[in-house]
């Protein structure tokens, strides 16, 4: 073999070594492009509400039994209402037709009706607004866990959900420095109240008692905790005071225009942070504490619970849950028990959770003050 043809030989061979390698480098990019190539996210899965099963407790609540009902039929009537699983037939007697109520269904994860929520009332700085105030915080919970497991045995059905009801803007008899008669509670108060749910895996619920304020001047001094899931709005009319008179000296209000304002306000923070549905609690024990009922409207976003807030005996307390919650319906209805005031004469004792679930609808919010 002459010297040009090894020249030529050993000029091809390298030649196709170095090809070789060519494609060997670019297909090992490729391989590893491909491994370690992030892959399109899969469409997110949006929970979805089971509307049979809130439909159902519903009208458990109502003390209505699905399986007593004569024309049940399980098939949606117009719109996106709860109760779409029966139809209007199906559901006869003038309680009924109250009872249980029509509106919009919550959004998935809403604590209603699925659980029962059983609250401590009251303010850390005073032992006259609530057992908060009356005890070190171990004691309080040990004494909160107690009574919610009562209703847990009361009620097996339902789980029962822990909550401390922090009076967060409370009402004064002096004007204070805004001349609002009010004041709002320090941040290391409200954190003790979260701190003491946590203890319990419980929910945080802040009152507002907004005197001569407004809520659209109050409730933004809030926003930072009712931005955190866990923490759910109270509003007592009562300290509402848009009549002469300090707070205490006559009984305030809330129209249904303050109270859609106050669900619409949460609303927005559970969109802007995709939390799940917030419960709004209106506070209730005569007929102009909270006017035009009828155009409170409940909404995704936000449940409404409208809780029988007076005291006394117990066919007294019976007569203002039948009177103000039960014949004016909103959407969902809680119930106040008062350690002190409650036993009050006539009164010989406290009402037991097996008769307030007789009441109709049984209430899904018991506070304890």
């Amino acid at each position: 073999m002459s010297l040009r043809h090894i020249s030529l030989l050993t000029f091809f061979t390298a030649g196709t070594i170095l090809l070789t390698a060519l494609v060997y480098l670019t297909l090992s990019r490729q391989v590893l492009y491909c491994a370690h190539k992030t892959p399109e996210s899969a469409p997110k899965q949006v929970p979805q509400l089971d509307k049979l099963a809130y439909d159902r407790k519903m009208l458990a609540l109502a003390h209505v039994s699905t399986t007593t009902i004569s024309k049940l039929v399980l098939a949606p009537t117009p719109g996106d209402r709860t109760l779409s699983s029966f139809t209007e037939s199906s559901l006869a007697s003038s309680t009924i037709r109250q009872w249980p109520t029509r509106s919009t269904y919550p959004n998935a994860g809403a604590l209603l009706p699925f659980n029962r929520i059983v609250a401590y009332y009251g303010n850390f700085y005073s032992k006259g607004m609530g057992i908060l105030g009356e005890a070190d915080a171990s004691s309080t919970l040990a004494k909160l866990q107690k009574a919610a497991a009562e209703w847990s045995e009361a009620d097996p059905s339902t789980p029962v959900i822990h909550a401390i009801d922090y009076i967060a803007v409370a009402a004064q008899d002096r004007p204070g420095k805004d001349g609002k008669y009010r004041i709002q509670m320090p941040d290391n108060q409200i954190d003790k109240a979260l701190e003491m749910a946590r203890q319990v895996n419980g929910i945080v619920i802040l009152e507002m008692q907004i005197g001569f304020s407004t809520l659209q001047r109050d409730l933004p001094s809030l926003e930072k905790y009712l931005s955190m899931p866990q923490v759910h709005l109270a509003l007592d009319p009562e300290f509402s005071m848009k009549h002469k008179g300090a707070p205490g000296d006559e009984i305030g209000t809330f129209s249904s225009a303050d109270i859609n304002y106050a669900a619409q306000y949460l609303q927005g923070l559970v969109q802007k942070h995709n939390l799940p549905p917030k419960i709004l609690i209106v506070h209730r024990f005569t007929e102009e504490m909270v006017t035009g009922y009828r155009n409170i409207k409940p909404l995704p976003e936000v449940q409404i619970v409208m809780d029988m807030d007076g005291w006394g005996y117990g066919a007294r307390k019976v007569g203002t849950y039948e009177r103000v919650i039960m014949d004016e319906p909103v959407q969902f209805t809680g119930f106040k028990i008062f350690y002190k005031n409650d036993m009050k004469p006539p009164s010989t004792r406290l009402m037991t959770p097996k008769e307030v679930l007789e009441l109709t609808p049984a209430p899904s919010f018991i506070q304890y003050q």
